[in-house]
């Protein structure tokens, strides 16, 4: 049976991560301290010399043509970030302050915590999932943190209640493996971008 290895990465930080916006499908760019990181990471063996994917959106893009040792970025749409619709732009605080018991039953709803005109993580998880169906050889894709969390339960089979069974360290590349009956696997997380 067919298992395929890939490694999923944050991008670095922007300004409005700084600040604690929801950034969802709003094309933010990186921050100068965003920048400054992403020269200084260096993806680690094998990885180094996977094929790199990233999500379409500006600040993916951008760590994916830092990220050392250089190489051409292929896009795929089906890694962009999770929309959070209307809620883009205001800071979990905010929501929980203005959105009341609306906000708050939403919150609770695990997989099926959907912002109004947006997407749930339930719905990432499955483009995800057939994303990494997909795969027919090692990458590196560069994706976001909601997307990674979703398919974080994918392979843990995580409700999104509660704490995630793992906590991962957004400054490190994480590594997985898609196998042919459409499950995904962890492999090691949490691995060092720094030397």
């Amino acid at each position: 049976m067919r298992a395929v290895p890939f490694a999923l990465l944050r991008h670095v930080p922007t300004r409005w991560n700084a600040a604690g916006r929801l950034q969802g499908l709003t094309d933010t760019g990186l921050s100068p301290e965003g920048e400054a990181a992403a020269r200084q990471w260096r993806l680690p063996p094998p990885a180094a010399h996977w094929k790199r994917l990233s999500s379409p959106l500006q600040r993916a893009r951008r760590t994916a043509e830092l990220v050392q040792p250089s190489a051409p970025v292929a896009i795929d749409s089906r890694l962009r970030e999770m929309s959070f619709g209307v809620w883009e732009g205001f800071t979990v605080e905010q929501l929980r302050a203005t959105g009341g018991e609306v906000f708050a039953a939403a919150e609770a709803a695990g997989l099926d915590f959907h912002p109004p005109g947006g997407e749930s993580p339930r719905l990432a998880m499955a483009r995800l999932s057939h994303w990494s169906s997909t795969l027919t050889e090692p990458v590196v894709a560069v994706s976001h943190k909601a997307a990674i969390r979703a398919l974080l339960a994918w392979a843990t089979g995580w409700n999104m209640l509660g704490r995630p069974p793992h906590k991962l360290d957004w400054t490190c590349l994480h590594f997985f493996v898609a196998h042919g009956d459409g499950r995904v696997t962890i492999e090691r997380l949490n691995v060092s971008l720094t030397s």
